[in-house]
């Protein structure tokens, strides 16, 4: 079956412009732009290969908001050497400057393996929240990790169910990772790794499905208004508190801050039997067993299913 994400319009339409210029690519969505600059290439087609494979990422953000989340962002992609074995060694989203997510690249990656992986999706993602502190360090990369699976099935890059598959792993890797402090100080610690990003990504998750018990209602649809009246370009600290309390008044309701605050005090990783059952899914031998044809299954379908480019 061909993996290959779906491609926005958008995204196809500068193909003259791509041929022009290798290095340098403007994507555009509405009144929206990501910017992507492969660094110090040389080989005009490995360029337009980096290229390509970030054209295709791109949208996944778009099956979110239909258009960037950001006015105006920049990816950047530098090749290295490395022994590591994953074809991006290495991601980070800075936020100097404008906002931009860099992208180390191994020299040997093609194009296959670069689908495959996950940081390029992990990173954009953290282009749909404001900067949050150390203190909001597990909002941030919790809902980067959360997207980072949900945004790739959606684009096709995984099946459905392997999206579930890989969230419910690195929910057992968060299980296995340091216990007895509190969430909140560790991740002011840059320590618990494991806990930090997958306990995070439960809170995103479960925060959906409260958000999808009302019509009409999602993460998405609160990100995407978030992103229209407040998220900023700048490098501006917003605190975790006042995010969640944005996010709220959004929704229109306490979805966000009550469950911020008993997610940040909790010492252990949280239980998600409740979701799971919401979401017909078993844990039978340590593998997932999904529901068929009930409103379980159409729930998961809904958060993970492929998506038309808006």
């Amino acid at each position: 079956m061909d993996s290959r994400p779906l491609l926005p319009l958008l995204l196809l339409a500068s193909a003259a412009a791509l041929a022009q210029d290798a290095d340098e690519r403007v994507l555009r969505a509405g009144d929206t732009a990501l910017r992507v600059d492969v660094i110090e290439v040389s080989d005009r087609s490995r360029a337009e290969l980096l290229q390509r494979w970030i054209a295709e990422t791109a949208a996944a953000p778009l099956s979110v908001f239909g258009r960037f989340p950001l006015r105006d962002a920049q990816v950047r992609i530098k090749q290295v050497d490395s022994d590591d074995d994953s074809p991006v060694p290495w991601g980070q989203t800075l936020r100097r400057d404008g906002v931009s997510v860099l992208l180390f690249v191994r020299r040997d990656a093609t194009l296959q393996q670069l689908r495959d992986d996950w940081t390029a999706a992990h990173e954009l993602s953290h282009l749909f929240h404001p900067y949050l502190g150390d203190r909001g360090r597990w909002l941030a990369e919790g809902l980067a990790s959360y997207y980072q699976n949900v945004l790739r099935a959606r684009i096709g890059a995984l099946e459905g169910e392997e999206a579930w598959r890989r969230l419910d792993a690195g929910f057992q890797r968060g299980r296995k990772a340091l216990s007895g402090v509190a969430l909140d100080e560790l991740g002011r610690r840059r320590g618990g790794t494991m806990r930090v990003y997958w306990a995070g990504a439960a809170f995103w998750l479960e925060a959906d499905l409260a958000l999808r018990k009302q019509p009409g209602r999602s993460l998405d649809t609160v990100l995407s208004a978030y992103s229209t009246c407040c998220l900023g370009e700048g490098t501006a600290l917003v605190e975790p508190e006042a995010f969640m309390a944005e996010l709220d008044r959004i929704a229109g309701g306490d979805i966000f801050a009550s469950r911020y605050r008993r997610y940040a005090a909790a010492e252990e990783f949280p239980s998600l039997d409740a979701a799971y059952h919401e979401l017909g899914i078993d844990v039978v031998d340590r593998r997932l067993r999904f529901s068929q044809g009930d409103a379980a299954m159409r729930l998961r379908q809904a958060i993970v299913g492929r998506r038309q480019p808006h």
